[in-house]
């Protein structure tokens, strides 16, 4: 499934949404934006065919990823050969590019996202240049190391990619670094932001507000899960006090996406 619509009222930055349907059941949406010939993200292999007979008659004249993961990157060997542009990645995201099996998919990430193509890609620079637009990349590790956001400081847009995707986390995915999540997203909340464009597809136009918020979330989470493992508290006693049985998303992933990995990820505990 592919949702295509403006994602500004000017129209000048477009959304694609993506979802696998299962059985009319979409677990999980991500999303790329084009704007001025630029894609940024191409979702997931499951959607990779839709994707490039959606726009096969759009200016697509260079593909950015914010990382590697695979519903972020699924359709860039099938964008690649219909537009013969280049795709531009972090630096330490182009052996999985080159290889994605060097990225483990678990049971839930095949059936949700599927394995994609090998892909050629190029180590970003500093900036990304359009037609009509220059986008700063910043460095944004903790989702991935190899994440990075695009910021275009004369529109004040924000592209975050999973750096910031919004909502009140209560679990964590095994190879996230809370830490590394909050200091980024610090680093994004000194930006002149007007607009954020989010990996989920969420776009938000209160400027710096939802990243301040998300910050002042975790940073209290942090506090209390620190103060809660100073009394004797284990992990998973912690996650129970805090946020009571685990969601969903725990049984799905089969424990790889977890309250206890959150837990534990503030506590700097290796995972289990």
């Amino acid at each position: 499934m592919i949702q295509i619509e403006p994602a500004i009222d000017s129209g000048e930055v477009v959304k694609l949404r993506f979802a696998r349907d299962l059985l009319g059941w979409r677990p999980y949406h991500t999303a790329a934006y084009w704007v001025d010939g630029l894609l940024i993200d191409t979702g997931c292999a499951h959607t990779a065919s839709q994707l490039a007979l959606a726009i096969r008659h759009w200016k697509v004249a260079q593909i950015v990823n914010t990382h590697s993961h695979e519903d972020h990157v699924g359709a860039n060997a099938e964008l690649q050969t219909l537009f013969g542009c280049p795709v531009r990645a972090h630096a330490l995201a182009l052996p999985i590019l080159a290889n994605p099996r060097l990225q483990p998919l678990q049971p839930y990430r095949h059936l949700c996202w599927g394995r994609p193509r090998t892909s050629c890609a190029e180590a970003l620079g500093d900036r990304v240049e359009t037609g009509h637009h220059c986008f700063q990349v910043i460095a944004t590790p903790g989702h991935s190391q190899d994440h990075i956001a695009l910021f275009e400081p004369e529109q004040g847009w924000l592209f975050s990619g999973d750096a910031y995707i919004g909502g009140e986390d209560r679990a964590l995915r095994a190879g996230y670094d809370i830490h590394g999540i909050i200091s980024s997203l610090k680093r994004l909340s000194e930006l002149p932001v007007t607009t954020i464009f989010s990996g989920s597809g969420s776009v938000r136009t209160q400027g710096i507000q939802p990243l301040v918020d998300k910050i002042a979330y975790l940073e209290l989470l942090g506090e209390r899960i620190s103060a809660l493992h100073g009394q004797g508290l284990s992990p998973r006693q912690i996650r129970g006090r805090l946020f009571g049985r685990d969601p969903f998303i725990a049984y799905f992933t089969l424990g790889h996406f977890s309250g206890d990995r959150l837990v534990r990820s503030y506590l700097g505990m290796s995972e289990t």
